[in-house]
This record gives C-alpha cells, structure tokens and sequence, in this order.
C-alpha cells in the first residue's frame, strides 16, 4: 500500500503561483510513476501532469505546458506541482496519484493509489 497526502492548496490571485507537495509513505519502491489530476467545478477529473518515479521523465496536459511543472525529491518521497501564471480556469481540486505499471498515463486508469484532493482557486 501507498499513502498520499497533498499540501500547499488554496486562493490565489490570477497570474499568481502556488507550488503543491504530495508526501508519499508505504512500499513507494514499487512505483512507476507519479502525477497530478484536477477535477474543476461541476467537471470531470482530468490528468494534469506525470513523471516517472525513476528517470524523471515528464508529460504534461496542453492545458498547462509551460505554465506548471512537475518534479519529485526521491530523499524525500515527494512529489511537486510548481504551478505559475495561474487562470481562473485553474480552479479545481487537484489529486496527487501514484501508479504501479506502464500504461496510459494519461488516464485515471493508470494509477493505482489516490490522495484526498486539495482545493485551488484562482480569482480573478
């Protein structure tokens, strides 16, 4: 099992920065991969960015290359979201998550551990 907990959440102003952590505990040397989902008001969850645990290799959604970056610390089984230039359309509550095997990263499938979410909101 992997445990997850998110932490830097909350209001911001438009063109601001927030930089979001997840802590990961538990049997982390199984993991292929990290990433981060968002799930905006009234929408469905969708896949922000991901980066292999080992390699470091990252992908992002067109939605916000080049405004968010994702990074991980293996010292500190952490992985972050640095998250610049923010939009109101950023508002959501984003979800750390932590997948096991190759595969879509893309898609919630993939991942197979799931933190609680955390609240962002960007005013205009």
């Amino acid at each position: 099992q992997v445990q997850l907990v998110e932490s830097g959440g909350g209001l911001v102003q438009a063109g601001g920065s927030l930089r979001l952590s997840c802590a990961t505990s538990g049997r982390t040397f199984n993991l292929n991969h990290m990433g981060w989902f968002r799930q905006p008001p009234g929408k469905e969850r969708e896949f922000v960015a991901r980066i292999r645990w080992s390699g470091g290799s990252t992908y992002y959604a067109d939605s916000v290359k080049g405004r968010f970056t994702i990074s991980r610390d293996n010292a500190k089984n952490t992985v972050y979201l640095q998250m610049n230039s923010l939009k109101p359309e950023d508002t959501a509550v984003y979800y750390c998550a932590a997948g096991l095997y190759v595969g879509d990263y893309s898609s919630a499938r993939a991942y197979n551990y799931w933190g609680q979410g955390i609240q962002v909101t960007v005013s205009s």
